[in-house]
C-alpha cells in the first residue's frame, strides 16, 4: 500500500504554546483511521495540516506523495475531501444543499457565476442520494437540521472522488438516533473497497464505526499511541489520553468507556 499521509516530527507552535509536538504518523491506502483525544489535544490542528489548510512550524508533512512547502496546495486540495465545522461555517446559509455539494467541484463554498457541467450536477445529486439527502436538494443549508447538514457536508467531501477523506467530528451535535444513523452509514463507507483512505476525528468511543482499522490517540498535542484498534485501544492508553481510569467495553465492533469504580 502506498502512503497517503507521512508526518515526521510535525510540530505547530503558536506563541509559547505547542499545539502539536513532534507528531509522527503514517496513513496508507485502504486504511480507516480514528483520531481520538480530549478537547485541546491537537486533533483539529492535525487535520488542518492533513487537509493542507495549515503548514507545520517544524517537521515534514507528506500528503499524497507531495511535501507541504514544496507543492502548490491548491493542486492537492481537490484530492482531499474535508467535512468539518470550518467548512460548514464558510457556507452561506441560503445556499441550497445541491449547490453545497456541487461547488466542491471548483473548491468553492458558495455558487457565484461559475458554470458547471451536467456531469457535475448529476454527480452532486448522486452524492446527496447516497447520503439520504436528495429530497432536500433545494433546501437552504441554514435551515437543515444538524444531522442533515452533517450528511450534506460528507456528500460534499466525496464530490471530487478524493483519495483522502477527513471527517472532523461528524457526529458532534447529533442526538442518539442521528448518531446511530451516521455510524451505520460510515460503517458501510468503511467497508467499501473503493472508498478513499478515511480519517475520522472524535472525542467519544461510541462514535467509532465498525470497520475502522487504526487509531491515533493524542493528548496535549503529543501522540499517546498509534496502531491497529484491536491492540491500541486499551485501558492503559485511554488513561494516558484522558487522564482518567476508564473501563473499556467492546461489543460487535462498537466501543464504549466509563470511569472505573473505586471500591
Amino acid at each position: 500500500m502506498s502512503e497517503v499521509l507521512t508526518f515526521n516530527d510535525v510540530s505547530v507552535v503558536r506563541g509559547r504554546k505547542d499545539l502539536l509536538k513532534d507528531v509522527s504518523w503514517e496513513v496508507k491506502e485502504g486504511q480507516r483511521w480514528i483520531v481520538l483525544g480530549p478537547n485541546g489535544a491537537g486533533k483539529s490542528t492535525l487535520m488542518n495540516i492533513a487537509a493542507t489548510r495549515l503548514h507545520p512550524t517544524r517537521g515534514t508533512a507528506g500528503i499524497l506523495g507531495e511535501t507541504m512547502g514544496k507543492v502548490d496546495v491548491f493542486e492537492l486540495r481537490p484530492l482531499i475531501g474535508l467535512s468539518s465545522s470550518l467548512v460548514a461555517n464558510a457556507i452561506p446559509a441560503n445556499e441550497t444543499a445541491l449547490n453545497v455539494v456541487l461547488t466542491a467541484a471548483y473548491g468553492m463554498t458558495g455558487r457565484w457565476r461559475e458554470k458547471y457541467e451536467k456531469l457535475d450536477e448529476r454527480r452532486a445529486f448522486s452524492m446527496l442520494h447516497q447520503w439520504g439527502m436528495s429530497t432536500f436538494m433545494n433546501q437552504p443549508f441554514g435551515k437543515l437540521s444538524e444531522g442533515e447538514r452533517k450528511r450534506v457536508l460528507i456528500a460534499r467531501a466525496l464530490m471530487t472522488d478524493p483519495e483522502l477523506l477527513i471527517l472532523d467530528e461528524p457526529a458532534a451535535g447529533l442526538d442518539l438516533a442521528g448518531r446511530e444513523e451516521l455510524v451505520a452509514q460510515l460503517t458501510e463507507l468503511a467497508a467499501n473497497e473503493e472508498a478513499p483512505a478515511l480519517v475520522l476525528v472524535t472525542h467519544h468511543l461510541e462514535e467509532i464505526p465498525p470497520g475502522f482499522t487504526h487509531i491515533l490517540m493524542l493528548n496535549a498535542g503529543e501522540v499517546v499511541a498509534a496502531g491497529e484498534i484491536a491492540s491500541t485501544l486499551t485501558e492503559e492508553n485511554l488513561k494516558a489520553t484522558y487522564g482518567m481510569d476508564l473501563s473499556v467495553r467492546e461489543v460487535d465492533g462498537r466501543y464504549s468507556a466509563v470511569a472505573r469504580r473505586v471500591n
